[in-house]
């Protein structure tokens, strides 16, 4: 997608929040809602631009099951649109893949550590046998 489409589509949505803003004035927490609103809104839009249908249905279905997963995923989208790293929109294919590799990565940090500390010193075994021995 061209940058001068996604900007146009950026100025569009700006607009459009700012007449909703001056026609609805709350108190600070209906502000903060309304933030919270746009972002979800711009956030949505911009999945909308770089996402085939087959892709968004199966992304939704994945936030049935699982929220953080989705949420990640939206995220790597969003932040490789806004870098100009899509050239084109994002089929399921892609989509497995990226989950695939998330995935991968999660399975990487979530590895248990096992550290074994041996003490030294006074209660050492090597004692013990040297003991016997004599």
């Amino acid at each position: 997608m061209a940058d001068a489409d996604l900007e146009e589509i950026r100025k569009a949505r700006l607009q459009q929040l700012r007449q909703q803003q001056g026609s609805s004035g709350g108190g600070e927490g209906g502000q903060e809602d309304q933030q919270r609103q746009r972002e979800a809104d711009a956030r949505s839009s911009i999945l909308a631009q770089i996402l085939l249908p087959e892709a968004a249905d199966r992304l939704g279905r994945i936030r049935l099951v699982k929220e953080s997963r989705a949420v990640d995923v939206e995220n790597r989208l969003i932040m490789l649109a806004r870098s100009g790293q899509l050239r084109q929109k994002v089929t399921e294919e892609q989509l497995k893949e990226m989950l695939n590799s998330l995935s991968e990565q999660q399975k990487e940090q979530e590895k248990p550590v096992v550290t074994v500390r041996r003490k030294g010193g006074w209660d050492d075994d090597d004692d013990l046998d040297d003991l016997l021995n004599s």
